[in-house]
Formats: C-alpha cells, sequence, structure tokens
C-alpha cells in the first residue's frame, strides 16, 4: 500500500492504522463476494487500490470534503465512490444508491464490517428515490461514477442536491461534447456553473475529468421522469 498511501499524502490526506485497515478489509471482501456476483472486473490489489480507491477519492481535486457534509451515492454498485470517501472523510453522511438488491446487501456487510457510522444503503431506482421528499434535495453533494451520458445522469443526479450543492459526475477523457449536450439538461435541472477539473491517474495515461456542476436553482417537480425514460429519451 505504499504507493496508495504516498499518494494521498501529496493530497494532504493522512490515513490512520484503522483507516489502512479498513481499506484492506474491504478489498478483502470485495475479492471474496466478487468470486459469486459480479462486482468488478478488477481484481488484483494495485490495481484496485489505484483505480478503484485511489480513483474515488480522487474527487477531492474538485471539492473540499473535510466538512461535515451529506454525500449521495448514485449507482454505487461495489461501493465506489462512496465506501472509500467515507473511509477517508469519516465526518461524511453518506448515501449510497443501488438497483441491484445483491449489491445493497454486499455494501450493509461491508459498512458492518468496517465499523463505519452514518453511513447507509438503499435499493432504489434513481427515478424513483429522486422523487421522495426523504431524499430530494437533501444533500450537499452527488457523487456518481456511473456509465451514462451527462444529460441522462443529470437528471438522475440533480434532484438530490441541495440549492447551493453540487452534482460531480466521474468521466473518463475529455468531456467538452457532453458538457455542450447536456447544456440544456443542466439548465431545466437547475444547475449553475459547470467546470471541468482533470487528472490522470499514476499509471494510466487516459485522463480522467470531473464534471462539476454548481446547484443554482430547485429542480422542477416532472423531474426526473419515470424509469428508464431518462436514458432512453434524455433531455
Amino acid at each position: 500500500m505504499d504507493d496508495f498511501i504516498r499518494l494521498l499524502k501529496e493530497w494532504n490526506i493522512d490515513l490512520s492504522d484503522n483507516q489502512k485497515q479498513q481499506f484492506l478489509k474491504y478489498y478483502d471482501m470485495l475479492i471474496e463476494k466478487n468470486k459469486v456476483m459480479n462486482l468488478t472486473a478488477i481484481t488484483e490489489f494495485n490495481e484496485v487500490l489505484e483505480k478503484h480507491f485511489l480513483d474515488s477519492v480522487a474527487v477531492v481535486k474538485a471539492t473540499d470534503l473535510t466538512g461535515e457534509l451529506s454525500l449521495i451515492d448514485i449507482g454505487t454498485g461495489a461501493g465506489f465512490p462512496g465506501i472509500p470517501l467515507k473511509i477517508v472523510f469519516p465526518k461524511l453522511r453518506v448515501l449510497l444508491l443501488d438497483s441491484l438488491n445483491k449489491r445493497v446487501n454486499f455494501l450493509n456487510e461491508v459498512i458492518d464490517e468496517l465499523g463505519l457510522e452514518n453511513i447507509t444503503a438503499i435499493h432504489a431506482r434513481a427515478e424513483e428515490a429522486g422523487q421522495d421528499k426523504l431524499y430530494r434535495e437533501k444533500f450537499d453533494l452527488c457523487v456518481s461514477r456511473a456509465v451514462a451520458n451527462l444529460s441522462t445522469l443529470s437528471e438522475l443526479c440533480m434532484p438530490f442536491v441541495k440549492k447551493g450543492g453540487k452534482f460531480i459526475s466521474y468521466k473518463s477523457g475529455n468531456a467538452d461534447e457532453e458538457i455542450a449536450n447536456a447544456k440544456k439538461a443542466v439548465n431545466l435541472l437547475g444547475g449553475g456553473e459547470v467546470k471541468c477539473v482533470d487528472f490522470v491517474l499514476p499509471s494510466s495515461e487516459a485522463g480522467r475529468t470531473f464534471v462539476v456542476i454548481n446547484k443554482a436553482d430547485l429542480t422542477l417537480k416532472k423531474y426526473p421522469r419515470k424509469p428508464g425514460i431518462p436514458a432512453k429519451k434524455p433531455i
């Protein structure tokens, strides 16, 4: 883990012994569960550290996470980026959302085993949870590593964000074209300023981009639309 710890230190993050153990335990649980259900194609230790754990935490390049913020991770899958962020920033109040119950059960096992507090995993479609008053416009920050075009992701994620909060999408490579195509959607959904923060993982030549969308206004009540519609018919 030396390179992982060194890179985090370069980002002004110092892991305690407990946090290091939490990452190791998380890795072991991920690999063990991956034998019986599809969680990740990346299983080699160093690759998981970099392409899942480090990649998840790299969002510190785009926003400050040191306060007592509320964060929702949409389409969290095996828990990325939400669980690595919770390990590194224990003060975060985190909600992990995924549409597959088997994954949610795994996430709850991880939360219990790692002794994480103020973090919950729920089984739901983003389109439905985004209309639920328990979750709608309740979060300072929404993050997502889900693979979808930015127009669709904005409709799925922006309704969860408080006015004044941020939606941050993890994107591969240059996102200029996606941002241009999503301009209408972002405006309709209450988005304001959009900025990009680029970075490159140590062993990768391919760039990564964080698309940071500030929430300027409340989202119109008709969004998100019914399940499946945002993907089939992006705004």
